[in-house]
């Protein structure tokens, strides 16, 4: 009896045996045929996006303070006797004398007051100009 049945299985491979080599052999073509696309990483998709961000804040934040910043320096470097300023603390007044760090102002006829050079915030006049 068990010679009658694997005689039968034996026959069933057979048969099933070129059906399936040619599914197998059509799946393995169309796999070579189908290539997935390569997997975009999520950092390489988003740099674009941060470097452009970065280019913004640099020409509308970055950029401009530096250019304040430098006419600010020409400003206390060119300070002189006789210039009228306003302090950051809002007194205004005339450059009496003028050191290295230190800046003297006469508010009024007798009153003098002494700065910090950066304290000025702006000035007013020139000696020569009104």
């Amino acid at each position: 009896m068990w010679n009658i049945v694997l005689a039968q299985a034996e026959s069933a491979a057979s048969q099933a045996a070129p059906a399936v080599q040619s599914v197998a052999q059509g799946a393995a073509e169309g796999a070579a045929q189908t290539t997935t696309p390569p997997v975009a990483s999520p950092f390489g998709s988003m740099l674009p996006m941060i470097v452009a961000f970065i280019a913004i804040m640099y020409f509308l934040m970055i950029r401009p303070q530096q250019k304040r910043e430098k006419e600010r320096k020409n400003m206390l470097n060119a300070l002189a006797k006789g210039d009228k300023v306003v302090t950051s603390g809002g007194i205004c007044g005339t450059i009496t004398d003028i050191s290295e760090n230190h800046v003297v102002v006469k508010v009024d006829d007798d009153v003098k007051l002494q700065f910090v050079r950066s304290a000025i915030v702006q000035v007013v006049s020139r000696e020569g100009k009104k």
